[in-house]
């Protein structure tokens, strides 16, 4: 006669610490983090904003291949989380800044562990630039 087995799926409960000193299979603030800053160019944009970039401009510079409209629409998502603040400066031309709040500086060490495993893990040919690439000059 075979076992049968039953699975049960653990899921952590809403408003209680996902996991502690074990991790759970499914953490529904996990998950929810995962998709806000694992969207396209998200990353990328908050990890320019830790290095100090304000301006618009500087992001786009920076970020090779991300549109102005693609880097409007992450910005418009990043200041509804409240991880980025819009300042607007009323000069000639308008000068418009924008800023990691507390919860956006949050993710530096985030950011910091992402871009060590990427050192580490992932060869030259994927990433597109030389090893050390990223180490601040």
């Amino acid at each position: 006669m075979a076992a049968m087995s039953t699975s049960t799926r653990q899921v952590d409960t809403p408003g209680e610490p996902c996991g502690g000193d074990s991790i759970s299979p499914f953490c529904p603030a996990y998950h929810q983090a995962v998709e806000l800053i694992g969207r396209r160019w998200t990353g990328a944009i908050l990890r320019v904003l830790l290095s100090g970039a304000t301006r618009f401009s500087d992001v786009t510079t920076t970020i090779p291949g991300l549109s102005d409209r693609l880097l409007s629409e992450r910005l418009k998502q990043l200041e509804s989380e409240g991880i980025v603040t819009r300042t607007v400066y009323p000069e000639t031309p308008v000068r418009v800044e924008y800023r990691l709040t507390e919860k956006g500086r949050a993710l530096t060490d985030v950011v910091v562990a992402i871009s060590a495993w990427a050192e580490t893990w992932l060869r030259e040919g994927q990433t597109g630039h030389p090893a050390g690439a990223c180490e601040p000059h």
